[in-house]
């Protein structure tokens, strides 16, 4: 019933749909592997983002090169901001507005400096592509807790002065002419003393790991729904085969049986001829009659 299945004709369906099958499965899993990506980012957030502080003698190394594993790790450090080192970083996003973020060395006691982001200004009114005023960080000794984050990678445009394309440490390190600690950079959580004027604080990251799931499922469902396409379509051609073979045989066994008839055919008449084999003109009309079926 299904040989038709071997034909070249529905080898090529079945090639088809294992190939869109196989794209499915392949756009399923990058899903899922976006997922994962995901739901390991929640999981840093989750255990580093609340923990509690550590010191800065715990998290040089992270300072120094940082590992993934770390990110939003809250460190306290001590020392005092150098205000003449300090930048705002252009084309910055807080709540899809554009502004800034304002990054201020800060020299430890240990005589090290790492680099503090501060926070976040808007656009600013009064002048074309700088912020209308820049807050001043606290003067003096100050504790500050911050949350690790690494240097980000340099862009290929630049910045008019007093500001960076990116946060690209070793960058900013050339600009400041002193060595910093390159490998990690801090998200200000909060400082002592406080100062009345701040810039704006990030919110913490979003722990919603999206549709990624949702996704993946729809795509491998896809992938299976081909097959199912595939066997009902080889189901109705089946049938509607054994239908048309069926039909076929109907039609010669209806053909083959003899015909019936309850009517007596009529004996056609034989007409006597005349001597010398002339018919005569009754015989003539009818034979007329026997040609014309009466």
């Amino acid at each position: 019933m299904y040989r038709f299945l071997f034909s070249s004709k529905w080898l090529g369906y079945l090639l088809l749909a294992a190939i869109f099958a196989a794209g499915c499965v392949f756009l399923g899993r990058w899903q899922m592997d976006r997922r994962a990506e995901t739901l390991a980012e929640i999981n840093r957030v989750v255990s580093n983002y609340s923990s509690a502080p550590i010191p800065f003698s715990e998290a040089r190394d992270q300072f120094r090169n940082m590992d993934p594993e770390r990110e939003w790790t809250q460190v306290e450090l001590k020392g005092r901001y150098d205000t003449e080192g300090e930048r705002v970083v252009r084309n910055r996003t807080l709540n899809g507005q554009p502004g800034y973020e304002v990054v201020v060395p800060f020299r430890l006691d240990t005589g090290e400096t790492v680099v503090i982001d501060r926070g976040w200004l808007p656009i600013g009114n009064k002048t074309p592509g700088r912020p209308d005023s820049v807050p001043a960080p606290p003067s003096g000794e100050v504790t500050a807790i911050v949350r690790l984050k690494p240097g980000e990678p340099q862009l290929q445009r630049g910045a008019p002065d007093g500001q960076l394309a990116s946060i690209d440490l070793p960058t900013y390190a050339g600009e400041l002419g002193y060595p910093l600690l390159t490998g990690a950079y801090g998200l200000l959580a909060s400082e002592t003393p406080p100062v009345p004027d701040m810039p704006a604080a990030f919110p913490m990251p979003d722990t919603d790991e999206g549709t990624h799931l949702s996704y993946s499922l729809q795509w491998f469902a896809f992938g299976i729904l081909m097959f199912v396409g595939f066997g009902y379509a080889a189901r109705q051609q089946a049938r509607n085969a054994a239908i048309d073979a069926q039909d076929a045989l109907d039609a010669e066994e209806a053909g083959l049986e003899p015909m019936h008839s309850t009517a007596a055919a009529p004996r056609r008449r034989t007409p006597a001829r005349r001597r010398g084999g002339r018919p005569t003109a009754e015989e003539e009309e009818d034979a007329i009659l026997d040609a014309q079926g009466f």
